[in-house]
């Protein structure tokens, strides 16, 4: 593993240990107002920050079975543990917090109304909470800015193909929070101003349907990275122009990618060498290309070349069918 890589590791886990010690710390807070108060809407923001710790504890978990090497039984690592705890921690979002939510909203919107009491005591949590989920989602920012400055695309064109959920999770949950504070604020404010508890039902159901969105989207991303995404385009440019530039290469027949784990890509080119050269040529020249890209690549860490001859109907008629146009698989975006 790199340097860059462990740094990058050190960052996740900096990331999602702050954002798990302030979401346990808020949620003890929320729960203490919600039972003072009565707010459904607090009680609802309880449950949100339960659902962001369990999250942060699966997070952690991925970010450790993750970093496991590879072995007999497992040749390319556990690189997509990472996918499949951070799939979990989506799961969870919606089970843990939305559900509860959407429950507790529902049922303060068309039960009994509620009495409300002390609402300054949730004015001064939601305040202090919004303090402190603040500065967990600076610090996410900060992690996803200064990674996409690296690889030098935008912010939002890099959470787009980020390939380690980590930091976009706790981007994405720490966010909902802000956002779920403000809608807790405006029920418990719209309650007491008017005196009817509608008002802190509909910023839980709200609320619950916030949780719902990011769950979607963050088991969609899982999701994608789980059944096995192509890499990113510009890497995928690149191992096809260096391979297309090599003197012995006549023709490349095909080119796959997979993201195996964060920063972790296996590469597999078919290629129609010189029919001049021996067979021991061609060995050589699959060994040093597949050098070549690992180092020029630093996400490429597995390479398979296999010599074909582009003219094999069979061959050329599988190419075809799964891209329709010999560079498809280059130029497509995620």
């Amino acid at each position: 593993m790199s340097e860059q890589d462990e740094s990058a590791g050190g960052e996740s886990t900096l990331t999602v240990v702050l954002a798990g010690a302030v979401n346990l710390a808020i949620a003890a807070m929320k729960l203490a107002a919600g039972i003072i108060t009565g707010s459904g809407a607090m009680l609802s923001e309880a449950a949100h920050s339960v659902a962001d710790t369990i999250t942060e504890v699966l997070l952690l978990t991925a970010l450790k079975r993750s970093e496991r090497p590879a072995d007999r039984m497992h040749p390319f690592g556990y690189g997509k543990e990472r996918y499949f705890w951070s799939l979990l921690a989506a799961v969870s979002i919606f089970t843990s917090g939305a559900v509860f939510a959407l429950y507790e909203g529902f049922t303060t919107v068309f039960g009994h109304p509620e009495e409300q009491t002390n609402p300054i005591v949730g004015y001064l949590v939601l305040a202090a909470a919004f303090c402190l989920e603040g500065i967990s989602w600076l610090q996410a920012v900060r992690q996803v800015r200064r990674d996409s400055r690296a690889e030098g695309r935008s912010f939002f064109g890099y959470l787009k193909l980020i390939d380690d959920p980590a930091p976009k999770t706790v981007l994405f949950e720490d966010s909902a929070a802000l956002v779920g504070l403000l809608l807790a604020f405006a029920g418990i404010g719209l309650h007491q101003l008017t005196g009817s508890s509608m008002w802190d039902g509909l910023a839980s159901i709200l609320i619950g349907v916030l949780l719902v969105c990011v769950a979607y989207l963050l088991g969609r991303t899982n999701r994608g990275l789980l059944i096995g995404r192509q890499a990113e385009p510009r890497l995928v440019r690149g191992v096809r122009d260096h391979l297309v530039a090599a003197p012995e290469i006549e023709a490349l027949v095909d080119l796959q990618t997979m993201v195996m784990g964060t920063d972790h890509v296996l590469v597999c080119a078919r290629m129609d060498f010189d029919d001049a050269l021996g067979a021991a040529d061609v060995e050589r020249a699959c060994v040093r290309l597949a050098s070549e890209l690992s180092e020029q690549f630093n996400d490429v860490r597995e390479v398979f070349i296999e010599p074909v001859p582009r003219t094999d109907p069979t061959l050329r008629a599988t190419v075809l069918e799964r891209y329709g146009d010999l560079q498809r698989p280059i130029e497509d975006t995620q």
